[in-house]
C-alpha cells in the first residue's frame, strides 16, 4: 500500500450534499451520536440512517473523544510511512528543481551524480509532494521562466523629429442609435440590422511623439489620396502650434501608407516603417487610440453618427489643452509646444 503524503483523501458522501444539516455530515452525526447517548442501540441508530454499525460506532467513539471535532473525516494519510524518500534527498531534488527547471527524468541522472538512485514515478511524487510538479509552479508570475526583453523606450529630443500616425476602423452609429440606445435584442435592434447597415468611419491619427499633441479627422476611407490630405491638414494643425518642421512620420505598413500619394505628400519627411505585426513600435498613437475609444467613441451612447463625430472636437481640445498626462508629469501636450508661452494664462 502506497504512503505517499500526497495520496487523495477518498470522498464520503457528505461532500456530495449541499447544505449544512444533510443527514451524513458532522451535523447529522451529531445527531445520530445523540441518539446513542440517550439510550438507543447503536444497530438501530444506523439502520434507520441507513449507514453501517461499525461506522456508527466510529463515528461514536470519536465523539466520545473528541466532542464535534471529532466527527469530520480524518485524513487517509498514514500516521508514519516509513519507506518514505528521505528529507534530505528530497530537498536536494528541491533544489535541483528550482535550480535547473528539470523534469523527473532528467534528475534521475543528476541524483546519480550524487550518489541516490530513485525512479523518476518515485520523484514525480516528491515533487508534487513539494508543490514544485509543474514549472508554473516555480514562480507564480512566470518571470524566471522567461527572460522579458527590456522595453526600448524613446523620446526625441525636440517636438517634430518624430509623427506617430495610424488608422483606426470603428463602426458607423444608424440614425435614432444603435444597440447601445436601444439594448440588444430589441425592434429597433432588429431594424437596424434587416436595414443597410451604416458601414464604417476611420479615424486617421497623428501624434507627435515629443509633446504628444494629437490630431485627429474622421474620414470616409483609408486610401493613399485620403491619407494624404489628412497629413497635410495634419502638418498645419501642428504648425499652428509650433512644430513647424517635422522631421520624420513614423507608420505601419498599411496600403495607404505605401501608395505613391501619400509619400509623396511628406516632402522632405523621412518616412519610416515599423515593423510587421509588432504595432507596439507605434505604441504612442496606439495608446492614444485607445484613450480616443475610452473617452470619446464609446464613452457614451449616441444617437446618430453626426452626433459622435461633432463631439470629436471637444475631445481633441480636452486632450491638447487640458487632459492631464502621465507621461509629461501631469501636464497636458500644449504645455511641450512652443506655443505654450502665448497660451500661459489664456483660458484655453
Amino acid at each position: 500500500m502506497r504512503c505517499e503524503a500526497t495520496k487523495q483523501t477518498r470522498r464520503t458522501k457528505e461532500t456530495l450534499v449541499a447544505h449544512r444539516n444533510a443527514p451524513l455530515t458532522p451535523e447529522g452525526r451529531r445527531r445520530l451520536c445523540q441518539r446513542v447517548d440517550a439510550g438507543r442501540p447503536v444497530c438501530h441508530v444506523a439502520a434507520e440512517a441507513g449507514v453501517a454499525r461499525q461506522t456508527l460506532a466510529k463515528w461514536h467513539a470519536r465523539w466520545l473523544e473528541d466532542g464535534e471535532n471529532g466527527l469530520y473525516d480524518r485524513s487517509s494519510r498514514p500516521v508514519t510511512c516509513p519507506n518514505q524518500t528521505d528529507h534530505q534527498i528530497e530537498d536536494l531534488l528541491e533544489y535541483l528543481r528550482r535550480n535547473m527547471k528539470l523534469g523527473p527524468v532528467m534528475l534521475v541522472a543528476e541524483l546519480a551524480e550524487f550518489g541516490y538512485t530513485l525512479a523518476a514515478s518515485t520523484i514525480h511524487r516528491v515533487l508534487l509532494r513539494r508543490g514544485i510538479s509543474r514549472l508554473r509552479d516555480l514562480d507564480v508570475t512566470g518571470a524566471d521562466m522567461r527572460e522579458k526583453p527590456k522595453p526600448h523606450r524613446y523620446e526625441y529630443a525636440v517636438a517634430g523629429g518624430m509623427v506617430h500616425v495610424d488608422v483606426k476602423k470603428i463602426g458607423r452609429i444608424p440614425d435614432g442609435g444603435g444597440w447601445h440606445v436601444h439594448g440588444k435584442g430589441t425592434e429597433e435592434h432588429r431594424a437596424s440590422k434587416r436595414g443597410q447597415r451604416p458601414g464604417y468611419a476611420f479615424l486617421h491619427s497623428a501624434v507627435d511623439d515629443r509633446s504628444r499633441l494629437a490630431y485627429t479627422e474622421e474620414l470616409n476611407d483609408e486610401k493613399s489620396v485620403t491619407a494624404a490630405g489628412f497629413w497635410a491638414r495634419a502638418a498645419e494643425f501642428f504648425a499652428a502650434h509650433g512644430i513647424e518642421k517635422i522631421y520624420r512620420v513614423l507608420t505601419d505598413n498599411g496600403s495607404c501608407y505605401r501608395g505613391k500619394v501619400f509619400n509623396e505628400g511628406l516632402g522632405s519627411t523621412v518616412h519610416k516603417f515599423t515593423k510587421p505585426y509588432h504595432p507596439q513600435t507605434n505604441g504612442k498613437v496606439e495608446r492614444y487610440q485607445r484613450t480616443l475609444a475610452q473617452e470619446w467613441a464609446y464613452r457614451q451612447a449616441w444617437t446618430s453618427n453626426d452626433e459622435r463625430k461633432a463631439a470629436l472636437s471637444s475631445f481633441l481640445h480636452r486632450y491638447n489643452y487640458h487632459r492631464p498626462h502621465t507621461a509629461l508629469k501631469g501636464l497636458p501636450p500644449v504645455y511641450r509646444t512652443s506655443t505654450v508661452t502665448n497660451l500661459h494664462g489664456c483660458n484655453i
